[in-house]
């Protein structure tokens, strides 16, 4: 899934929060250079672009999707389909899963006829997914068991930049995994972090997240507090621009998308709203108290219920003003 307005201004923050190995370039290695064969089980809206670039950077693939047009848009670009997740498995020195939730990535990954059941001693799993960290401990100990190397790497950014390969990654694993799936990443995005052993990319995810997601509610509660008011939009914005209150999302995410009533989904109030309650679960296994993770996903909940699940989340302040009788904000 993918990630999310602002999260330019937040790097300096994960730079922070993890001991890391930062790449920004767009060279890449092909396949000719690697070597490398690489299954790729997940086409969707995140998915399909990341493993276009790959087949356009030269490597080798075999796909898998439950939507047919996806596949076949794939075998355009010289990947070929497999019918099952073994044909996958089997034919790849590292198998990427790019899946919508854990139970899915559960199901694929550690299932009896998943990844892990048939890939081959010595290759890598990289999960590629937004899920909980639970689920990705789980499965990276029955990979180890089995003789299979697992990372974790979901992703930032919008899918918008996954088109562009200018994703980033949040890469949990062994150092030496790193270097075999990391040729694998450049032709994917633009920005990698290496935040330490397995796990460390989901839960870094998660803490980015939940800084967008709340960030999100709070810009939207505080535009239908000044619509309420009756205050000029420019004005207003003008003045947290030049404060401390300032954020990524309202600066620079904001003005070009809800503000120019375009909430048309980058990001989708769903998908907020799940990983919301991946944050909320992990916070209450690690009894670390976040009202204000409870508190959002609650608004998230309401503006779903309002019909608004599918829309880009900045239309979280459209919700508010609906629910408030007040006229959405909106740039001249």
């Amino acid at each position: 899934m993918p990630f999310l307005y602002g999260i330019d201004a937040r790097e300096a923050l994960l730079n922070r929060s993890c001991a890391r190995r930062t790449r920004q370039t767009h060279a890449t290695r092909s396949r000719e250079e690697t070597g490398m064969d690489v299954g790729f089980i997940g086409l969707g809206r995140m998915g399909r672009p990341m493993a276009s670039n790959l087949c356009r950077k030269g490597f080798r693939l075999v796909v898998n999707d439950i939507n047919p047009e996806a596949v076949a848009e794939l075998e355009l670009l010289q990947a070929r389909a497999a019918a099952t997740v073994a044909e996958v498995a089997s034919a790849g020195q590292v198998i990427v899963t790019m899946l919508p939730n854990s139970a899915i990535v559960d199901q694929v990954v550690g299932g009896a006829e998943g990844v892990l059941a048939n890939a081959k001693p010595g290759s890598i799993v990289l999960d590629m997914s937004t899920i909980d960290p639970e689920t990705t401990d789980r499965l990276a100990r029955q990979a180890k068991e089995r003789g299979i190397g697992f990372v974790d790497a979901p992703v930032g950014r919008l899918a918008s930049h996954a088109d562009r390969g200018e994703s980033l990654f949040m890469v949990g694993g062994e150092p030496e995994h790193f270097e075999v799936v990391r040729p694998l990443l450049e032709a994917m995005g633009s920005t990698i972090h290496h935040c330490g052993p397995v796990g460390s990319g989901t839960r870094t995810k998660l803490v980015n997240n939940f800084l967008a997601v709340a960030s999100c509610q709070m810009n939207a509660e505080a535009l239908a507090l000044s619509q309420r008011f009756g205050l000029q939009l420019e004005t207003t914005l003008d003045v947290l621009y030049g404060t401390t209150a300032v954020n990524g999302q309202l600066k620079i995410a904001w003005p070009t998308k809800v503000l120019k009533d375009d909430i048309e989904p980058g990001f989708t109030i769903d998908l907020a709203h799940k990983d919301l309650t991946l944050i909320v679960d992990a916070a209450n296994m690690a009894k670390v108290p976040m009202p204000m993770a409870a508190a959002a996903r609650e608004a998230f909940s309401t503006a779903r219920s309002r019909g608004f699940g599918g829309k880009d989340f900045s239309a979280m302040v459209d919700a508010l003003c609906d629910l408030a009788g007040i006229e959405k904000p909106r740039l001249r």
